[in-house]
C-alpha cells in the first residue's frame, strides 16, 4: 500500500523551475530518500508534500489526502523535522514536547505517556528537565525527531536530518531512527546529500535540477553501473584512455587527474589489464561502486562539486527570476 502518491509535480519561482514534473510513490513502512545536491529541488518537494508550499501543477496525496484540497488532514498525518533547528532553546526538552502536544490538540491525558516513551526512544530521558540550549547538535536533532512523532503521524518527513553533524553523531541518530521505524511501522521520507546516509534507505530517488533521474534501491543503482570501479593514473592519461577504448572496449572517464571505468569482477580483470597494457601506469586500484559513482555516471559530476556554492547560485537565480516576474 502506498502512503505517498506523486504525479507530475512541479513548482516554479518566476522563470526558475525548482521542481520539474516529478512522479513517484512511497510504500507504507518504507524509508524513502531524495539524494541530490543543494538546490536540486529536494526541500521544495518536501514543502509541497507537507502543505507548506502550494504546487504549481501536478498532483500529490499523503496518507490518502490531497495536499491542496485536504491540507489539514495531511498535516495531522505527518511529522516534520526541518533542515534548520526549530526548537525553543529557552524551554526544556519536556516543555518543547508539551507545547507541540498542545498545538496538535493531543488529549492532555496522553501527554505524559507519549512524552516519556519518545524521550526514552531517543535516549533523552535523563535530560527531560534540561534547557535545550545546553544540548549538543545531535541531541537537538533527536529531540526534534521525538517532537515530530508525538502526535503519532503515519509519515515522518526529514529534510537533511543530520546536516552539519559529524559522522559518528549521524550514525547514532540513524540507529534511533531505525529503532523508531521498527517499533512504529513508520514511513520515513528524507532528503540528504550524504552518500552514507542514503544507504539507509529502502529506495532512493536521485534528483538533479528539479528532475528525478533515477529511482531504485541503493544496491540496484550500484549494480546498474556494470560492476566494480577501476581507477588508474598513467604517465599519459590520453593515451591510456585511447588504449582502454580500443583494446578493452571500455568507456573510461577522466576526473581529477585519474581515469575511472566500470567492469564486472574487477579483481579478475586487473591481471589481464596489467599483462596487456602498453601505456605506463603510475597507480591502479579497484573497489566496489558507491552512490557517488552512480551520481557521477548520471550527471557527469559529483554532488560535492555543487555544495554551498551551487546552492547560492541556485538561490540567486531563483530570486532574480522572482524579481523579474514581479516587475
Amino acid at each position: 500500500m502506498n502512503v505517498i502518491e506523486v504525479s507530475d509535480l512541479s513548482r516554479s519561482f518566476g522563470r526558475f523551475k525548482a521542481v520539474d514534473g516529478v512522479s513517484f510513490q512511497v510504500a507504507e513502512g518504507e524509508i524513502f530518500g531524495f539524494l541530490g545536491p543543494n538546490g536540486a529541488g529536494k526541500t521544495t518537494t518536501i514543502n509541497m508534500l507537507c502543505t507548506l508550499l502550494k504546487p504549481g501543477s501536478g498532483r500529490a496525496e499523503v496518507a490518502g489526502f490531497d495536499v491542496i484540497n485536504q491540507r489539514n488532514e495531511v498535516r495531522s498525518s505527518i511529522g516534520l523535522v526541518f533542515q534548520d533547528p526549530t526548537l525553543d532553546e529557552y524551554l526544556t526538552a519536556e516543555q518543547n514536547l508539551r507545547f507541540h502536544a498542545y498545538a496538535y490538540r493531543i488529549p492532555a491525558a496522553a501527554w505524559e505517556d507519549r512524552i516519556a516513551e519518545l524521550l526514552r526512544l531517543v535516549d533523552l530521558s535523563d535530560r527531560r528537565k534540561s534547557s535545550v540550549r545546553t544540548f549538543s547538535g545531535g541531541m537537538k536533532r533527536r529531540l526534534e525527531i521525538a517532537r515530530g512523532l508525538l502526535h503519532h503521524p503515519r509519515v515522518l518527513f526529514m529534510d537533511e536530518p543530520t546536516l552539519g553533524l559529524d559522522p559518528q553523531t549521524r550514525r547514532h541518530i540513524w540507529d534511533h531512527i531505525a529503532e523508531l521505524r521498527k517499533q512504529k511501522n513508520l514511513t520515513i521520507f528524507m532528503t540528504t546529500h550524504y552518500m552514507d546516509e542514503a544507504e539507509n534507505c529502502n529506495r532512493i530517488g536521485i534528483i538533479d535540477r528539479g528532475r528525478i533521474i533515477a529511482l531504485d534501491s541503493p544496491d540496484k543503482l550500484k549494480v546498474g553501473l556494470g560492476g566494480d570501479v577501476v581507477t588508474l593514473k598513467a604517465v599519459d592519461n590520453e593515451a591510456a584512455i585511447a588504449e582502454l577504448k580500443e583494446k578493452f572496449n571500455l568507456s573510461p572517464s577522466a576526473q581529477d587527474g585519474s581515469i575511472a571505468f566500470s567492469v564486472p569482477h574487477g579483481e579478475e580483470f586487473l591481471p589481464r589489464l596489467i599483462g596487456n597494457f602498453r601505456t605506463s601506469l603510475l597507480s591502479l586500484s579497484v573497489r566496489r561502486p558507491t552512490l557517488d559513482d552512480v551520481f557521477i555516471r548520471l550527471t557527469g559530476r559529483a554532488i560535492r562539486e555543487e555544495g554551498e556554492a551551487g546552492m547560492k547560485d541556485q538561490m540567486k537565480l531563483m530570486m532574480r527570476s522572482i524579481g523579474n516576474h514581479r516587475r
